[in-house]
Order: C-alpha cells, then structure tokens, then sequence
C-alpha cells in the first residue's frame, strides 16, 4: 500500500530529462463539468520563471486535452514506473474523443484542488497555468525544426505553469 506525501519542488530529486523525454508523463486536466482528459507527452521541463517553480509543456491544437487545460487553467504531470509504460503508449496514441482512454486503461482518478491525478503515478505534479501562447512560425530560427516538427503547421502552444504541489508515492 502507498500513500502521498506532499514534498517541496526543490526536494524532488529526479532527473528532469530522463522523467520527461524518456518515461514521459501524463498531463492531466478536468472541465468545469468534471470530466477528465490526459494524454501523454514527453516534450516540457522545469525550472524558475518569475520567482515561481514551474513546469512548462506544449500542447498542439488538436490534442484533445488542450481543450481541458484551457477550460480549467489548471493541470497535473504524473509520472510512472516502467511497468507503466505499454499504458502511457495508450494514452499518447488514443484520443480521448475517441475513448474513455482513462477507464480503458483502468486508471484511478484522484484530484487535489480540483485537478485531476492518478493513484498509479509515483510523482504527480499539481500545476496553474501562468502563460499560454502558440508558437508562431516567424519566432523559429532554424527552419528545419519547422521542417522536421511541423509539416502539417500544428504548432503547439507552450504553457508555463506555476508548481503548487508535488506530492510523491511513499511506500507502507
């Protein structure tokens, strides 16, 4: 059995790009209905903006789970063991308009504040949206980037959001 413990953003330990670009998260976000979208990422980092711990992601237009962040301002990484990993394939290749991805997964949702997270994480991450804006394609510099990313010219939005909680699995 595992609880949560709430820890401080500086005393979480883990190597950013490894947790990131090689795990990958889930980001999380519910509708004022309720409803509650993730989809997997593996682009984003962390560090200081404007005096605050942050996290910064990017979301293209059409992931279904921009919707959900846009709504609520509000936002969850989670991060998994590797036994997780056939699962956040899942969530990163299915949409939610498509499924109810987090039954289908049997994922167990649980919120602090409001935002969603899942039980199954071992880090979850509860973040505010402080800045959203869409990449534009006069602000890239190395036009191959724009070559090899974006063919379709989906850019993503980046959004900066303030870490408020981290809370990490403790084992009983």
């Amino acid at each position: 059995m595992s609880q949560w413990k709430e820890i401080q953003p500086e005393q979480w330990d883990r190597n950013v790009f490894g947790r990131i670009g090689q795990d990958w998260m889930l980001v999380a976000a519910a509708k004022p209905d309720g409803s509650v979208n993730a989809m997997t990422a593996s682009w984003g980092g962390m560090g200081v903006m404007w005096g605050k711990n942050v996290a910064f992601v990017v979301i293209r237009p059409q992931r279904y789970t921009k919707e959900f962040i846009d709504a609520s301002g509000k936002l969850s990484l989670t991060f998994y063991p590797e036994s997780c990993r056939k699962m956040l394939g899942y969530m990163g290749s299915t949409s939610g308009r498509d499924a109810d991805k987090i039954a289908v997964q049997g994922l167990t949702v649980a919120a602090e504040n409001g935002v969603p997270y899942f039980e199954e994480a071992d880090t979850a991450m509860i973040a505010k949206v402080l800045f959203a804006q869409k990449y534009e394609e006069e602000s890239f510099l190395e036009p191959q980037l724009i070559e090899k990313w974006y063919p379709q010219k989906d850019y993503h939005t980046l959004y900066i959001c303030e870490i408020e909680k981290v809370l990490v699995k403790e084992e009983q």
